[in-house]
């Protein structure tokens, strides 16, 4: 069963992600260190008592669809409950709007918590976050005094509907289409797939935000506007009204997170109402949605990196109990009668290794994007600075930090060895639940293509340049440490930099030689090698805040044992392209 890693999460918080050095200069405002401690350690119980225990019967249950209606499995409705009431959606909620107002760190912090709990029940906060942000920056202010206090509190909750069957990444094809209502009303017409929690018994009402076109909009995603769309209209004194023309079609069947429900959606066919149309307002501004709805999908990718974490850490807990109790062969040393516990075979001490070594790497860079966002927050002179960061950071947390996830849940099965393909063990949900999170909010492509072709560039290329740096910076506290622990880190850590650098220079001369093709064909490797170079970095700095050596032994493990990928990274990224480009063609052969 998962216990969370409260200790764990304060030290990477704290010590690697940087929230010591802002808490002592008041950017966080009034958090303390004992705030900060106290939440984790409530979330943390909330986590491993409360929703833990939730995960087998949800992949188990799954969430039937009935005539538009879906269940969700026993036991979530009253734990959803006392977890709303708690302020746990509420976190970092704005202050006006009933929110605690927290940094975004403590809500990614304890976000990883419900997720590794159980992905699928985490899964319907994460949108709803989302949903308050982009309501917040972007919504007039009757729509935020009628909908945000109750999308903080949890007792709405609220939903992201931008994909549809013909229309998944490429939002340029969406057909969903809005017409204007005299009242400043819109009604919204088309179906939207892959909905999360589009349909649930969870809360009595339900904000969708959704992507449509209206009548004379121009082509492409320059004509999306975003719109707000209940399940429920709301009356003038905020009771729940009449139902709205949307509905849940179906459920889709997945490879996992089958206790989240993922709902075909229908506006408008006439299903309920008078009139065929679900009523919708206006986000923003018209054929202007796309801004909008980025606000929400920036914090979703960010926290579906946490989400690769999550389940990791879920995988590497179930691994590392099955390890210490499962007794097979004589490893090397070993005295006395019997079998000996396979944690101490070496290769499955490695597997182990590496899959705790990698979800800490992931976990500091997820949190120090969520440091960034909240520096960039503070308003100071460096809000730009921090702003560029957080922005560079975001595509390398979602797509690294959900590789990882799902290599560390496929260690986990190998680690249970044939009990790991049989699904009573629970090794296999963690693999099952962790592929989505490469795919969905934009695929780890995607992410790939975004930081080489927006984020690269930013500032001139000094926004990643002012990062590589502050990345040698540790590598010279790592030599000067003069800590023999640390064995080969220092040189191993300076020669993955080395090759990031010379990586970045070259997507930077591409792209201003116009070899758009070139770069990429290289985005995927030059994504895997900033996301080792970072994550090694911030190993190295968990082990020089630390007086033991604990830490330092495991940035050692890492360096020495994954680093030298950097350099097949760097020669794919640099060379790969003409190989690729050359036998593409082959791919139309029969």
């Amino acid at each position: 069963m998962y216990r969370a890693p409260v200790n764990e999460i304060a030290f990477a918080l704290k010590e690697v992600a940087g929230m010591r050095e802002a808490l002592a200069a008041g950017t966080l405002g009034d958090l303390s260190e004992d705030l900060v401690d106290a939440v984790l350690e409530e979330a943390g119980r909330f986590a491993s008592e409360e929703i833990a225990p939730l995960n087998k019967t949800g992949d188990s249950h799954g969430t039937p669809c009935k005539d538009g209606k879906v269940t969700t499995p026993p036991g979530w409705k009253e734990t959803y409950k006392a977890w709303a009431e708690g302020g746990w959606n509420a976190i970092a909620g704005p202050e006006e709007h009933g929110g605690q107002g927290l940094p975004t760190m403590m809500a990614v912090a304890t976000a990883e918590m419900w997720n590794s709990a159980s992905m699928a029940f985490g899964l319907g906060p994460l949108l709803t976050i989302g949903a308050i942000e982009a309501l917040d920056k972007h919504g007039s202010e009757a729509l935020k005094a009628t909908y945000l206090e109750k999308l903080v509190s949890g007792e709405w909750m609220g939903t992201m509907n931008l994909t549809e069957p013909q229309a998944g990444s490429d939002l340029n094809a969406l057909k969903a289409r809005a017409e204007r209502n005299s009242d400043g009303t819109y009604r919204i017409f088309g179906q939207k797939i892959f909905i999360t929690y589009g349909e649930h018994d969870l809360t009595e009402n339900i904000c969708h935000l959704v992507l449509a076109r209206l009548p004379d909009a121009p082509a492409g995603t320059r004509g999306i506007s975003l719109f707000l769309v209940p399940k429920f209209l709301v009356n003038e004194d905020g009771s729940i009204g009449a139902r709205n023309d949307v509905w849940c079609q179906s459920v889709e069947h997945k490879l996992g997170i089958h206790g989240s429900p993922t709902c075909v959606m229908i506006y408008g066919d006439g299903k309920f109402g008078d009139e065929a149309g679900a009523t919708g307002w206006l986000i923003g501004e018209e054929n202007r949605g796309l801004a909008c709805m980025f606000t929400m999908m920036n914090n979703a990718r960010l926290n579906v990196g946490t989400q690769g974490v999550a389940v990791a850490e879920a995988a590497y807990q179930h691994a590392l109990a099955y390890a210490r109790d499962r007794r097979q062969g004589k490893a090397p040393g070993a005295t006395g009668e019997g079998m000996s516990p396979i944690i101490e075979h070496p290769d499955v001490a490695r597997t182990l290794l590496t899959m705790k070594t990698h979800i800490q790497a992931a976990r500091a860079i997820c949190y120090s994007c969520a440091h960034a966002l909240d520096m960039a927050r503070a308003d100071g002179q460096d809000a730009k600075f921090w702003s560029e960061r957080a922005s560079l950071l975001t595509p390398i947390a979602k797509a690294f930090s959900t590789d990882i996830g799902v290599e560390v849940a496929n260690h986990g099965v190998q680690i249970h060895g044939g009990m790991g393909f049989i699904e009573e063990t629970g090794a296999a949900q963690f693999l099952r639940d962790s592929r989505i999170n490469p795919i969905y909010e934009g695929t780890n492509g995607i992410q790939a293509i975004d930081l080489v072709m927006r984020k690269l560039p930013l500032s001139g290329g000094e926004a990643v340049a002012a990062y590589i740096a502050e990345l040698r910076a540790i590598v010279e506290k790592v030599r000067s440490s003069n800590r023999d622990g640390f064995g080969a880190t220092a040189s191993e850590l300076a020669s993955a930099i080395d090759e990031l650098e010379a990586a970045t220079a070259w997507m930077l001369d591409g792209m201003q030689a116009g070899k758009q093709e070139e770069v990429l064909a290289g985005a995927t490797p030059y994504l895997r090698l900033f996301g080792l170079a970072a994550g090694a970095a911030y190993l190295a700095k968990a082990g020089l805040a630390e007086s033991s050596d604990s830490r330092v032994q495991l940035a050692r493990f890492f360096a020495e044992n994954f680093l030298g990928e950097c350099t097949g990274l760097r020669s794919r990224v640099t060379f790969g392209a003409t190989s690729m480009l050359a036998a593409r063609q082959l791919l139309d052969i029969a």
